[in-house]
């Protein structure tokens, strides 16, 4: 069982499954979820909780309604309900005798190098004191441009930047169906997502709830993040009295596996990227020079989408339009589209300055 062979678990828990539908946080759901969190912990597993939640409990503290809300009007929101939520779980956990701490991410908490770094050490050190943390997004500074909009995501790219072993997405429904089991009945639960192909993205129908933000839809694209990071991810039902037991004994639940086994921490970061800047089209002959191991050149490129600084995570696509990589771009957009099909050594008399030979270092990029 993947749960019981992993030391570093990261579970997330959605709005749905932690506020009852007039807006209160569930007291006795969390006091059971505490004693499974209790028992991982007494089998020297080191636990990382991912929360929604905010927004909801500010607007059970307001008497205000969710729906309709504005994005400057939400941030304030969040700014009051956060106290609530950590409130409800600081005591809630104080009576198992487990400290919590809290820790609030943006995108470009995450997205930035080094302040995904930053965070990975403080969470980190949180472990190594026994402290479960309690991540959330800092829904009162983030805007659309630059959010996750769902804690799918987040609670994949924290995974794969403290290198943890396992996600588990508490959800409303036990897993990934072949059609939506809320509308029909005769659908069948899928137990081991391999490869996340076109079948298991047109199975994934995005469900509607009072208080959560994302759907199956983003619980997909968190497994690619997983997948793709070494790391193992599980959509389970979060209703239960006690979820992850309910997971070890009775197995009902959808486990997507890790493609690969688990990069360097620097290559983790750079292929859990959410928020790629733009892409560049290669050639066949790039294609088969980066499966070997090598550097993307500036003479397989044979278009560029989008506009993007140099240092920018950018995707790698083949002439068909599917990915086959992703990495950090040593030029602009604009300078790319200048060198795009020239061999390396005519880069300098193309730009009139000196640069790198290569698009993407190889230790830069990471094939897909």
């Amino acid at each position: 069982m993947y749960i019981d062979k992993s030391k570093k678990i990261v579970i997330k828990i959605g709005s749905s499954i932690l506020i009852d539908e007039k807006g209160k946080p569930k007291k006795l759901w969390l006091k059971e979820l505490v004693r499974d969190i209790k028992l991982l912990i007494k089998q020297k597993k080191q636990i990382v909780i991912v929360s929604s939640g905010a927004i909801a409990l500010g607007c059970e503290y307001l008497g205000i309604k969710k729906s309709g809300l504005k994005i400057d009007k939400s941030q304030a929101v969040a700014s009051i309900g956060q106290i609530e939520l950590m409130d409800f779980y600081k005591k809630i956990f104080d009576k198992s005798k487990i400290k919590i701490s809290q820790i609030l991410l943006t995108l470009n908490d995450t997205e930035q190098r080094r302040r995904s770094i930053n965070a990975r050490r403080t969470i980190d050190n949180l472990l190594a004191m026994g402290i479960v943390p309690i991540v959330n997004e800092n829904d009162t500074t983030a805007t659309t441009e630059i959010k996750y909009g769902d804690n799918d995501r987040l609670a994949a790219r924290v995974s794969q930047i403290i290198s943890a072993d396992c996600l588990i997405l508490l959800s409303d429904v036990d897993g990934l169906y072949t059609d939506n089991p809320k509308k029909n009945k005769e659908t069948k639960l899928i137990k081991t997502v391999k490869e996340i192909d076109e079948n298991i993205k047109g199975y994934a129908t995005r469900a509607e709830n009072l208080y959560g933000s994302g759907g199956m839809k983003t619980k997909i694209e968190a497994a690619k993040i997983c997948q793709l990071s070494g790391c193992y991810m599980a959509i389970a039902n979060g209703n239960h009295k006690n979820p992850i037991k309910e997971i070890l004994e009775n197995q009902k639940c959808t486990w997507f596996l890790p493609k690969i086994s688990k990069l360097d921490a620097r290559k983790q970061w750079i292929i859990g990227s959410i928020a790629p800047k733009g892409e560049v089209i290669i050639d066949q002959g790039a294609v088969k020079a980066i499966n070997n191991g090598k550097s993307l050149l500036p003479a397989g490129i044979k278009k560029i989408n989008g506009t993007f600084e140099k240092g920018d995570h950018i995707l790698v696509k083949d002439q068909n339009g599917i990915e086959c990589a992703r990495g950090l771009t040593s030029f602009s957009s604009f300078e790319i589209e200048k060198i795009k099909g020239s061999h390396s050594k005519e880069i300098k008399n193309i730009l009139g300055y000196s640069s790198r030979e290569e698009i993407i270092h190889k230790d830069d990029l990471v094939k897909v």
